[in-house]
């Protein structure tokens, strides 16, 4: 019996899903290949050939520099990788975008609860606590800012499940609709590519939200 990850990868595939993120996926008779989008033409790519190797191109930016947030849009670019089989590419992109194929998963079997941004800030402790101190004109420039799928601080490229509040309000007016899935639509499945779907805020966010606050409240105390 297929694994349910593997499964609902399979869907997406077989329904046209091209991509996951930055990331080409190319069906061929023996496997699949994986390159970066914008390298789709690129004949001068180094070819790897172990779901593992995606570790390693994971880990740096085209400039060196290491990646925190592994669904920031600054995946290297020069690689190309062979996989056998629906499992090692599966494999393959848990090491490209770690949790995302499974997150998927709960959510098309309606078991992914989103959590309130606010929710989120209310259960920090410690030097985090003082997060939930900002105020929803600065969530809203804030999310605008470190969410946004191109050019931002360090952007993201997921679908953001989760709102602001219990009123469930949109996090940030600053971001196109399309970069929202409210609870009970559709996540996309007419598109090309294989969602990266957000349900909770990452701690990369919390800890910006701090520095908000701070910034504005500087004789808070840090723990």
């Amino acid at each position: 019996m297929t694994p349910p990850v593997e499964r609902v990868l399979a869907e997406w595939l077989a329904a046209g899903a091209r991509g996951m993120g930055q990331i080409l996926i190319r069906k061929n008779s023996e496997g699949f290949t994986l390159c970066h989008r914008e390298d789709e033409h690129c004949e001068a790519l180094e070819s790897y050939y172990s779901p593992e190797n995606a570790i390693e191109l994971a880990r740096l930016t085209d400039a060196g520099v290491y990646r925190a947030l592994k669904t920031a849009p600054d995946l290297r670019h020069g690689w190309r990788l062979e996989l056998r089989n629906l499992r090692d590419l599966q494999l393959a992109l848990d090491f490209f975008y770690p949790g995302r194929l499974p997150t998927l998963l709960a959510w098309e079997d309606n078991r992914l609860r989103p959590t309130p941004l606010r929710e989120k800030l209310q259960r920090q402790t410690g030097m985090y606590r003082v997060a939930a101190s900002i105020c929803d004109r600065e969530i809203d420039q804030l999310v605008g800012r470190f969410c946004r799928s191109q050019g931002g601080e360090p952007g993201c490229l997921r679908t953001i499940l989760w709102p602001r509040d219990d009123s469930r309000a949109r996090p940030s007016l600053r971001l196109p609709l399309d970069k929202f899935i409210a609870p009970g639509d559709q996540t996309g499945r007419g598109e090309n590519v294989v969602p990266l779907l957000c349900p909770e805020a990452c701690s990369l966010l919390v800890a910006e939200a701090r520095k908000v606050v701070k910034a504005r409240i500087p004789e808070l105390p840090s723990s």
